[in-house]
């Protein structure tokens, strides 16, 4: 069964209504705030990327549903600082102890913001797996969606494209995989893809038929078509 963040191509939640590109970047203030302490948790070193998505995607599916982009955000946040120990409940209540925390000297400073963001965090990595695909070549997704290595595990494979077929754009190299590196089991770098998809391969009555809609792919997530 898939998880309720898992929710491309689902029926029954509405219209898809974009943000309106000249409004502001953070519409409430706190949005801001959320980003910002995200970042500089993130700094601390405690977890990658994928472990804070898989975060996120492990709230209830009664908060996931009814919290806001950002709540999310903070609700996984929280729930990361306590599983590996950085703050305890008590502490996100303003409860904790006061005093200098052991990771102190890992705060992001102001001055480094900038260049953080500019930067982002690059997932291309050597690895010694040969890419089997070529842009152009037929390839299908595994099917089910689902991590092959921890059960109920994160993946980047959609359900909805699970078993689909699709044609190689282009490789984007090697990346770390997030089912392996969600999980702490090292970062197990494989060739990445851009796999293009038929509209209506993925969906039973797409209202354009003749789009596409292109997901980059990990090579363990395709076999040839």
């Amino acid at each position: 069964m898939t998880r309720v963040h898992d929710m491309g191509g689902r029926y029954g939640d509405g219209a898809v209504v974009p943000e309106d590109e000249n409004g502001p970047v953070f519409p409430k203030d706190w949005h801001g705030r959320a980003l910002a302490v995200t970042l500089a948790c993130g700094s601390l070193g405690q977890w990658n990327i994928d472990i804070s998505r898989h975060a996120r995607e492990q709230l209830s599916p009664q908060d996931y549903t009814r919290f806001s982009y950002y709540e999310k955000w903070i609700a996984g946040l929280a729930d990361l600082l306590v599983e590996t120990g950085v703050l305890t409940q008590e502490d996100l209540a303003g409860e904790g102890p006061d005093g200098p925390h052991p990771l102190a000297d890992r705060a992001m400073k102001p001055e480094a913001v900038k260049q953080t963001l500019v930067n982002g965090g690059p997932a291309d990595r050597d690895s010694n797996i040969a890419p089997l695909f070529e842009p152009g070549q037929a390839v299908r997704t595994a099917r089910p969606a689902g991590n092959r290595l921890v059960d109920g595990g994160h993946t980047r494979l959609p359900a909805y494209a699970a078993g689909a077929t699709g044609r190689i754009v282009r490789l984007h190299g090697s990346h770390v995989l997030p089912d392996s590196s969600a999980h702490r089991l090292g970062e197990a770098p494989e060739p990445l893809y851009a796999v293009a998809f038929p509209a209506a391969e993925l969906w039973t009555d797409p209202e354009h038929p003749g789009d596409e809609v292109v997901l980059d792919l990990w090579q363990s997530y395709l076999h040839p078509a």
